[in-house]
């Protein structure tokens, strides 16, 4: 395999002096997120991570009772599976906002 790319020299590369301000380069254009990004973004981390902390926190509740020992972890999975499926919600009604403003979108490209 040969690589068809030009090797950079030093000659190439311009030094700028703490001074002087940096060359022009490629302009950029700064974007805001579309709406409904952030909610399934954090509805997905939610919905992933509250079943996790759930059984974390039920195993360090504990019981002293030998017969219900697992009775915390069960209700600490329980909790954070319900926290868990309201994350899902976020995420199901970030995901129709983002459809809908694309779809939007699509509609005042083409007017």
């Amino acid at each position: 395999m040969t690589n068809t790319e030009p090797t950079r020299t030093d000659a190439d590369v311009q030094l700028v002096d703490d001074d002087r301000p940096a060359p022009p380069g490629r302009p950029v254009r700064l974007v805001p997120t579309p709406p409904g990004f952030w909610g399934v973004l954090g509805g997905a981390i939610v919905a992933v991570l509250a079943p996790f902390f759930g059984i974390l926190i039920g195993s360090t509740r504990g019981s002293e009772e030998v017969s219900s020992r697992m009775d915390p972890i069960y209700w600490g999975f329980a909790i954070g599976c319900i926290i868990g499926a309201l994350g899902m919600v976020a995420v199901l009604l970030g995901a129709r906002r983002l459809w809908l403003d694309a779809r939007a979108r699509k509609q005042e490209e083409r007017a």
